[in-house]
């Protein structure tokens, strides 16, 4: 795809083109889903910035390139030929994300996210395209969606905060479980 120009003016009404042409409010479920995307994106953007370690920057880069192809996915109607996101991505995702787990030891307890600049990074971006996941949902109960959009934000977020703590680990910053009030004692009336 060629950009020729970014000021067009055709959005100054409120109004956005869809791959394959059809005009939408921007306010619209498919735009929503779209920009949460583009925001997840973004924020991994940041996470290059930070020079995370070798073994975390080549999967951004892959993630983010799968990310500007799930926009375009949303962003085209069921019936408007276009890329679409694979079985083989959600796939290696869930791979990706058995492996890291074999490093990492297993959780008994609820962890609070943080740890190094990365690894707080990565928690953030988990809890971001969560929310994308959230629109996309909203979408699919009103139009049809490729079938491995879900499922692939789904997995984005469990790698997501996987790598997290791998990066956490990589830095040795220790984990923070999370720690929860006792319920009062509550006095049995007589």
């Amino acid at each position: 795809m060629r950009i020729t120009g970014v000021v067009t003016r055709t959005g100054d009404g409120g109004e956005t083109s869809l791959i394959g042409g059809k005009r939408v409010l921007k306010s619209s479920l498919r735009i929503v889903a779209v920009g949460e995307v583009d925001e997840l994106n973004s924020l991994l953007g940041v996470i290059l910035v930070k020079n995370p370690p070798a073994f975390l920057r080549n999967s951004v880069l892959r993630i983010q390139n799968e990310l500007f192809l799930l926009g375009a996915d949303l962003a085209s109607p069921m019936e408007v030929e276009a890329p679409r996101i694979q079985a083989r991505q959600v796939n290696r995702m869930e791979k990706e994300v058995e492996k890291a787990l074999q490093r990492l030891l297993p959780l008994k307890e609820f962890i609070l996210p943080g740890g190094g600049e990365v690894g707080s990074l990565l928690h953030v971006s988990r809890a971001v395209c969560r929310r994308a996941e959230r629109a996309a949902v909203a979408l699919s109960q009103s139009e049809t969606l490729n079938p491995f959009v879900l499922p692939y934000l789904n997995r984005l977020s469990d790698w997501l905060f996987v790598y997290a703590r791998l990066s956490n680990l990589h830095e040795r910053i220790p984990e923070v479980s999370a720690t929860f009030p006792k319920p009062p004692v509550r006095k049995r009336s007589t």
